[in-house]
């Protein structure tokens, strides 16, 4: 006979690390494990754009699309690291809806007939690497780091529902149920415990931004 008593199954490093690994091969080649949510395009009227307005939608979508990739990474290099069990439960289900995001941005960039960043495996594994160090240095600087990750997500998608045509209503739902969410995991990092970070690292987060997006426009 069963037990009725559900217990919590301890992981392993081990385990954890092949967990890892799963969640690496599905962010890069697989398909991801998205939520409930339905994609907030689904539902929005194609529109009729000339080419080089596809041109430069998909290039932003694209450029969206690996930030998921390197929220990914990051939120499980932490989780891999994190001191406190709800911060790692946070960070799991942090990434579980950052996956929607991936999920509806790849869609959006299969719409527009482009394609995902060549250059994704590098900056998940640099993203990985990061995540992983923010977490070694403890639970409230790893909370700090995802606040300001999520705030600096913020204005970049502000800054492309500026530059994406007015009429791509797919392109903007999108954007903006995702800027909504990002808004809320600063939101709830900051309110479980995280320190606001020093100004040379925001900045050195801000430099990193910078070079990933510019590269990935065109690759």
């Amino acid at each position: 006979m069963l037990s009725t008593t559900m217990t919590k199954r301890n992981y392993t490093p081990a385990d954890q690390l092949l967990m890892g690994v799963d969640q690496a091969l599905r962010t890069l080649f697989g398909r991801p494990q998205t939520t409930e949510r339905s994609n907030p395009g689904r539902d929005e009227p194609e529109s009729e754009l000339n080419q080089q307005q596809r041109d430069l939608t998909a290039r932003l979508m694209r450029i969206n699309h690996t930030g998921e990739v390197c929220a990914q990474a990051l939120y499980q290099g932490q989780a891999l690291t994190a001191r406190l069990p709800e911060v790692r439960d946070g960070m799991a289900r942090a990434a579980q809806e950052e996956n929607d995001h991936l999920d509806w941005c790849e869609t959006r960039l299969r719409e527009l007939d482009s394609r995902k960043s060549l250059l994704n495996p590098i900056w998940y594994a640099g993203s990985f690497a990061i995540g992983a160090a923010a977490g070694l240095a403890g639970d409230k600087w790893s909370l700090g780091f995802v606040a300001e990750t999520e705030h600096q997500v913020v204005e970049h998608l502000q800054e492309h529902l500026g530059r994406i045509p007015s009429q791509d209503a797919k392109s903007r739902a999108i954007l903006e149920q995702m800027k909504e969410d990002e808004l809320q995991h600063a939101t709830q990092a900051l309110e479980a415990g995280g320190a606001s970070l020093p100004g040379p690292i925001r900045l050195a987060m801000k430099l990193s931004s910078k070079l990933m997006t510019k590269s990935v426009y065109w690759l």
